[in-house]
């Protein structure tokens, strides 16, 4: 039997950093997740996560989020990894948690970490007809730029549009802060 998920659920669980040290955990997700969820992620098979995780979490001057539940587990996880001055954003949710706005909220702190490192801009590939990822772009309310090529579309935003939605915060103007949040 599949629980069922509640919108208070969803507020039992936080943003977190995650490094080398959760590659464990992030290897769990990552066998939790359907074939159809790893394809969207990666856009090919992959094999075994550990072949590749303890790489990815241990990538010189890149950030790497989670949504820790309650209970402890991470149920998704997001990162950004720099390429020039610009970073790449990719985004893993548990297909239990999908359709809960963990993405939208991973990606919102994922763009305040990009405008506090002064990336120029956040880019991330989707592959055609991925209309979850482009319905959870769309509720940024970031302007999107987005060209397509060879089977993938690039989308990307610049930090400064980012930078402007980030929520003011009390007594302060608008900065990014170290959790980020637009």
């Amino acid at each position: 039997m599949v629980p069922v998920l509640t919108r208070h659920m969803r507020h039992e669980s936080r943003i977190v950093r995650i490094g080398p040290a959760d590659t464990e955990q992030v290897i769990l997700l990552h066998r939790r997740c359907s074939v159809a969820t790893l394809w969207s992620r990666y856009h090919r098979a992959m094999g075994d996560p550990r072949s590749y995780l303890g790489g990815l979490l241990t990538r010189l001057d890149s950030v790497h989020l989670a949504v820790r539940h309650q209970d402890g587990r991470l149920v998704a996880v997001g990162h950004l990894m720099p390429d020039g001055d610009r970073a790449e954003a990719a985004l893993l949710v548990e297909d239990l948690w999908q359709n809960q706005g963990l993405g939208t909220r991973l990606l919102r702190h994922l763009g305040g970490h990009a405008v506090g490192h002064g990336w120029r801009a956040v880019y991330g590939l989707v592959l055609p007809g991925d209309e979850r990822i482009l319905a959870m772009l769309r509720r940024t309310s970031i302007p999107v730029q987005r060209v397509e090529e060879e089977g993938v579309t690039t989308v990307w935003a610049d930090t400064g549009d980012i930078a402007d939605a980030l929520p003011l915060r009390r007594g302060r103007s608008r900065q990014p802060t170290r959790a980020g949040d637009w």
